[in-house]
């Protein structure tokens, strides 16, 4: 396991029923080539391009191995798929050749049709008729092998195709100031239909080649799903990213038999992931707007969970619970543009920790201007947005993986991991109350960053 800012680079055997599983991962990649970041600064945009166009001609090899490697995967992955659709989907070849015994039975069914007015007419007629008749069938019969095997001609040539393939490319950092992700991706387009003599079709391609340039590196891989893992089939209004969700509840820890508070829970997201992965555990989720608790209870309908989440409108800052009662608290504090709030980030602590047994957590998602409040033991003055103001945000990346160790076995590249912020940064943050600050871990939710931070309660409040 190797891992970088926003990509864990690791090998593994387990197949892609084990992988669609990766919880904290934003997409699953397989890597073809992995070097250093390019020199923009002292040469000329022409020798960028150059540079560019040998990440495909310096070692074709390897793309080739990997393509292999891919459609392996995928085609090992339908014939799964296709075990369980035979049932209701028969095989072509058995439906053709039912298609011919049909036609079979209505040339013999025309034939003795034929034979039964054979008195009622010439029998030198007849035998033309029959012939006419035999022969048509014959010929309709041909015509129609005919079509059967101008099909399966069709779907040889149709596989035996030169592949078709779109170039998705993200720059940032210096190469972001000298080239645009699009014309990165017009020169390896370019270099792709050179070297294999693969097709672009940026609307509905086989292949999707993926370029992630900035200053730490360069990176080409192929996505294995077509789908995001991030993108999760059993939520179905999004809210908060589902990689951070499930990053900020395996942080808490969670135990079976633990209370479980989501007090600003919005659509619940996390208390999905939450009772997915840890489901032996009492959730409760909290919020004061209908609209959220409303799309809190379609996604609760949806992922099967309703028994397991128990839902409450309430304010934050007046939560029915006797003090010291909840084992871990995991939110996101809302914060962004759309919505306000009365209350700061301090009346809001004060009510969680009230209810928060001795030695209990808390998971936060905090932005950077409640963090850096906190960390200094200031008091908020401006208003804080809710849940729902930063959902928009494009694909983020979590900077520090969790469990580093756990995966091995095919080259991936994971697009979200943990990356923890210095000693220093811990040891600057005062204890808040009774609350004491455990880790802190810089995350990005795309166009601004945030912060997991974990705190465990060591003394009662003595609210």
């Amino acid at each position: 396991v190797d891992y970088i800012s926003g990509k864990v680079f690791f090998t593994t055997c387990s197949n892609l029923n084990m992988l669609r599983k990766l919880k904290s991962a934003e997409r699953l990649f397989l890597l073809i080539k992995k070097q250093f970041p390019l020199n923009v600064s002292s040469v000329s945009k022409g020798k960028i391009l150059n540079e560019i166009q040998r990440l495909i001609t310096d070692d074709p090899e390897s793309w080739l191995n990997t393509i292999s490697t891919w459609k392996n995967l995928l085609e090992h992955d339908a014939k799964k798929d296709k075990l369980f659709q035979r049932a209701d989907n028969p095989p072509k070849r058995k439906v053709e050749a039912n298609d011919i015994i049909n036609a079979k039975k209505l040339k013999t069914e025309q034939l003795q049709m034929l034979q039964e007015n054979k008195e009622c007419q010439p029998e030198k007629q007849i035998e033309e008729e029959t012939w006419e008749q035999g022969d048509f069938l014959t010929k309709r019969e041909k015509s129609k092998e005919a079509l059967q095997n101008d099909v399966v001609k069709a779907a040889d040539a149709q596989n035996q195709n030169d592949l078709t393939f779109r170039v998705s490319c993200r720059c940032s950092g210096a190469i972001a100031k000298t080239f645009t992700a699009q014309e990165v991706g017009r020169v390896t387009g370019i270099a792709l239909m050179k070297q294999f003599g693969w097709k672009a079709d940026l609307r509905n391609p086989n292949l999707e080649i993926f370029i992630h340039l900035n200053d730490i590196y360069s990176v080409v891989g192929i996505p294995v799903f077509r789908v995001p893992l991030a993108s999760r089939v059993y939520v179905r209004t999004a809210g908060l990213r589902s990689t951070i969700a499930w990053a900020m509840a395996s942080l808490a820890e969670i135990q079976a038999g633990a209370f479980v508070l989501d007090p600003m829970c919005g659509l619940g997201t996390i208390l999905l992931e939450a009772a997915k992965e840890w489901p032996d555990v009492y959730y409760v989720g909290a919020d004061v707007s209908d609209s959220q608790l409303l799309g809190a209870c379609d996604n609760l309908k949806a992922a099967g969970l309703k028994d397991k989440i128990e839902l409450l409108q309430v304010s934050v800052t007046d939560l029915p619970l006797p003090s010291e009662s909840v084992d871990i608290i995991i939110s996101d504090i809302p914060f962004g543009k759309k919505f306000k709030l009365e209350k700061d980030i301090k009346s809001i602590l004060q009510e969680m920790e009230r209810v928060l047994h001795i030695s209990g957590t808390i998971v936060l998602l905090l932005s950077e201007e409640h963090h850096r409040r906190l960390k200094d033991g200031e008091q908020s003055s401006s208003p804080l947005n809710p849940r729902g103001s930063h959902t928009d945000e494009p694909e983020p990346g979590v900077k520090k993986r969790l469990n580093p160790g756990e995966k091995t076995g095919i080259s991936e590249t994971v697009s979200s991991s943990f990356e923890a912020t210095s000693q220093e940064c811990l040891d600057r943050m005062p204890p808040f109350g009774s609350l004491v600050p455990v880790e802190c871990h810089k995350v990005s939710l795309g166009r601004t960053d945030a912060f997991i931070c974990k705190y465990r309660k060591l003394h009662s409040s003595g609210l």
